[in-house]
């Protein structure tokens, strides 16, 4: 009994803030993403009666604290779902930094999940499997549909899972990735969220970002969708802002990328940039464009690294296993 999956990361396009149910993270409203590849997590795992326990290493340290916690929350359901009472050993590697805003716990989550299914034989649907995916990580039930896709909310596992979104704007998207390392608290400030008197305002605007979102994917139409994501962006900070710790996560080199982006955008280029809870950034702009953004962002003394639309969560042959 014994799997490894692989999953690309999220950049958030309309992100969601804050969950109504911390332990099943059921978020308050709809969000979407799209999945940044070449950048990967691979995991393997095994269930083995001849283990004496459970053994959790991701990057070749062994997990602990809060992290393991939400690490097995995502194994107690596999378990409770395949009826299974045998130690797990699991391992994990990331190709790409983790904790800066670059959708870690995204890919993470989510090969995760598709490794833990496999390996219980458990024969689920992506969309299914994104409900065990969502339980360490909402943005990874969205990593294991891949491409762009959008995570429903509801109060149960019928209704809040994710579902990949058609658009041809798979084929001339690129990511330019800009590392601005800065530490990060993604978790409290979602715990958080609601006690922001911003927060009340998100979710009165929130339902018709997603429906421009969901339209412009459709119809193909980069301007809507990454304008719309930009400001997202703008709306999601005030929020985190404006909660008990007044979370300011931007830094210089955010601040002065995103007048850089602007700049290029006077120039007629077709450019946006997007956060998530963090301070690197994603520019977004099309293949044509894509050199002249990254020398123009590079310039600006960051690390980048340019990505396109990644896939979904796959399994791999046994040869790739970690262990």
């Amino acid at each position: 009994m014994k799997a490894t999956a692989r999953a690309h990361p999220i950049q958030g396009l309309v992100k969601y803030h804050g969950m109504r149910d911390d332990e099943l993270r059921l978020p308050y409203h709809d969000s979407i993403s799209v999945c940044t590849a070449p950048s990967k997590t691979t995991t393997t795992v095994e269930f083995d009666e001849n283990l004496d326990e459970d053994s959790f290493v991701i990057d070749g340290e062994t997990v602990d604290g809060r992290g393991r916690e939400r690490v097995e929350s995502l194994v107690s359901h596999v378990r409770d779902l395949a009826d299974l009472d045998v130690p797990v050993r699991f391992e994990s590697e990331n190709d790409f930094p983790t904790n800066v805003g670059f959708g870690s716990s995204s890919s993470g989550f989510a090969a995760a999940a598709r490794a833990l299914c496999a390996a219980a034989e458990l024969d689920l649907s992506l969309p299914e499997v994104s409900t065990v995916a969502r339980r360490g990580s909402a943005s990874a039930a969205r990593a294991v549909t891949g491409g762009f896709s959008d995570l429903h909310t509801g109060l149960n596992d019928t209704d809040c899972r994710s579902e990949r979104i058609e658009s041809d704007l798979e084929d001339d998207l690129r990511i330019v990735g800009a590392l601005v390392p800065a530490y990060k608290e993604t978790e409290e400030a979602h715990r958080e969220a609601a006690e922001s008197h911003m927060f009340e305002a998100r979710l009165a605007h929130i339902h018709e970002q997603l429906a421009e979102v969901r339209d412009a994917l459709r119809e193909g139409d980069f301007e809507r969708t990454f304008s719309t994501a930009e400001h997202d962006s703008l709306s999601l900070a005030a929020t985190t802002m404006t909660g008990p710790a007044g979370w300011v996560y931007w830094q210089p080199r955010t601040l002065e990328i995103f007048e850089t982006v602007r700049d290029l955008r006077e120039e007629g280029l077709p450019v946006y940039f997007s956060t998530d809870t963090g301070a690197s950034v994603y520019v977004n702009t099309t293949v044509e464009h894509v050199d002249r953004v990254e020398e123009a962002v590079a310039d600006c003394g960051v690390e980048t690294r340019v990505w396109e639309v990644g896939g979904p969560a796959r399994v791999l042959d046994a040869s790739e296993a970690l262990f």
